[in-house]
């Protein structure tokens, strides 16, 4: 794999809109599972996790024909792995790329659009819930893929009520989004993120650490990696399909 073990720098961290970088090749090799794999000193590329997808897109090798189309990207111990295949090859054997070589990154807009969008409604819906009466859910897993987003939340909604929130909900994020509101991201030291946050953060922030908080309008912001929409306005629509309470957990399901 090569010995590199400088995380990579994440510049869709600062930049959650930049589609198009240039970086530095660190590592180029086959994973144990075939695919071809690259480790750049710096991406734009979001890497799976928190919920949500991997951007898709390609590279472009300076100094050769070839393209790398990137259909996959992951993250281990701080290292963004580059997962996909070269393009246009024939019965040609890929290149070797050999560290220090420059590419030019390019990464889907309409799969970063529609995963943004996705992300950041569900971070809408968790500041919609004590607008209308549901401010006992505390937030938990989300799942911000387009096959079927939700968020979930540790508490339940009565049975005779689920229908009137699930209306109420999607009532009160229309309303939000049709006003709209700056998206921004800050990363600052544990007590000032805690304090933009509402006052404290999950347990899994470490204290020593200087979280990424994601603020979305004018309400209080929450630690969060991924990318997002620049204002609320561009979630655009967003439909509650269904809500469900089972065994101390609730899953708000939505679409946007």
């Amino acid at each position: 794999m090569g010995d590199e073990k400088s995380p990579t720098k994440l510049e869709y961290y600062d930049h959650m809109g930049k589609l198009q970088s240039t970086a530095t090749i660190l590592s180029h090799f086959k994973g144990d599972d075939g695919r071809e794999a690259l480790i750049l000193d710096r991406t734009i590329f979001y890497p799976q996790g928190g919920g949500q997808p991997a951007d898709t897109g390609f590279l472009h090798i300076h100094g050769l024909d070839y393209k790398f189309v990137v259909n996959d990207v992951r993250s281990k111990d701080g290292i963004v792995f580059h997962y996909g295949l070269f393009e246009n090859l024939g019965e040609k054997i890929g290149p070797t790329l050999e560290k220090g070589r420059e590419v030019s990154l390019f990464v889907d807009e309409s799969r970063r659009k529609l995963n943004s969008r996705l992300h950041s409604a569900g971070h809408l819906l968790d500041i919609c819930l004590p607008r209308i009466g549901l401010g006992h859910l505390e937030p938990g897993k989300a799942y911000h893929f387009p096959d079927g987003p939700w968020v979930e939340y540790k508490g339940t909604v009565p049975q005779n009520e689920m229908q009137n929130k699930q209306k109420d909900l999607e009532l009160e994020a229309k309303a939000l989004i049709s006003v709209g509101g700056k998206v921004s991201v800050q990363i600052l030291p544990y007590d000032e993120a805690a304090k933009l946050c509402g006052g404290c953060l999950p347990d899994y922030v470490p204290k020593e650490s200087t979280p990424r908080v994601v603020k979305i309008g004018d309400n209080p912001g929450c630690p969060c990696g991924g990318t997002h929409v620049a204002d609320i306005s561009d979630i655009v629509q967003i439909k509650v399909s269904q809500i469900r309470s089972k065994k101390g957990l609730t899953k708000v399901y939505y679409n946007v």
